[in-house]
């Protein structure tokens, strides 16, 4: 089974709580996902199944929008709800004007602090390993890009936001520090992911469905239409006499006229084959081969 599946990932549940879920579901062993949400988080969490994670190169510095709500009067351990009050806790009132003033700092590129929970790595050792522990946690800033961060609603200590951001930022820093910036601190109280790259909650599935389409035979019916993957690059539609002499290994000349150096290459309509590198003019070399006969025989059966 090769493909593209994106869950709906339940609060609670880490990324890789849900990959060992799918692996189970499907009886699949090579599945893996496309950036990590929180176990708080909520949201979309692709998966690449199959021999479709050698695609997750692809996928590397995806864009991600996010919905959530910043708690304000207390800072967190985790800069999330999840974490101990790291402050102590004030009562406020916010005022959208001077939320919104605050938001126009948090957009484009800025230098980030990452949260000393997160996956980032000191020496090899996970940040939050060593948070865990109580140990002293160094981190260095890095730079982020927020292209959209959207003021939807502020209430009483609470504000509700809409987010697109480059690959590598945390919204639990965005919060942390907008609440340093107003001294009394702040957290994010909820986050939902609601699109990574082309991937939006549209497309996705909760693990329950998942395993009830399984279990009637319909699962490959959830995953998402091969066309739709890696828009960036073009499409070709190759004669079976093409696909024969990719799949072998051997260079091939595709009817492709722009000029892109990748192309995808089909079979058909929904039988993504390979990812193909341009030599010269119209003669490609399959880089990534993603289905082999076997696999469409085992589709099949």
């Amino acid at each position: 089974m090769n493909g593209v599946l994106v869950i709906d990932k339940p609060q609670g549940l880490t990324s890789h709580d849900v990959v060992n879920r799918v692996r189970r579901i499907l009886g699949q062993r090579s599945v893996g996902h496309l950036g990590t949400l929180d176990p708080s988080a909520t949201g979309v969490l692709p998966l690449v199944v199959g021999n479709f994670t050698r695609l997750a190169q692809f996928y590397t510095h995806s864009e991600k929008t996010y919905e959530g709500v910043i708690r304000f009067g207390f800072a967190t351990s985790t800069y999330d709800a999840d974490g101990e009050a790291t402050t102590p806790p004030h009562e406020v009132t916010l005022h959208r004007e001077e939320i919104e003033a605050l938001a126009s700092g948090f957009r484009g590129t800025l230098e980030q602090m990452p949260p000393p929970f997160s996956a980032k790595k000191i020496a090899g050792v996970p940040a939050y390993k060593m948070a865990r522990k109580g140990q002293e946690v160094q981190l260095n800033p890095v730079q982020v890009e927020i292209k959209e961060f959207v003021i939807i609603a502020v209430a009483g200590d609470r504000v509700t936001f809409r987010a697109r951001v480059g690959s590598g930022t945390y919204m639990r820093s965005v919060a942390h520090d907008m609440g340093q910036k107003v001294r009394y601190g702040a957290h994010l109280a909820a986050l939902r992911r609601t699109a990574v790259a082309e991937f939006t909650v549209n497309n996705a599935c909760r693990l329950e469905a998942l395993e009830s389409a399984r279990q009637q035979g319909t699962s490959e019916d959830l995953f998402v239409h091969p066309r739709k993957l890696v828009p960036q690059l073009p499409s070709v539609t190759a004669t079976d006499e093409a696909v024969a002499m990719i799949r072998n290994g051997r260079a091939v000349n595709l009817p492709e006229m722009s000029r892109s150096p990748l192309i995808k290459v089909f079979a058909g309509q929904r039988e993504l084959v390979a990812i193909a590198t341009r030599i010269a003019g119209t003669l490609f070399h399959a880089g990534i081969v993603l289905t082999t006969p076997a696999d469409r025989d085992a589709r099949d059966d």
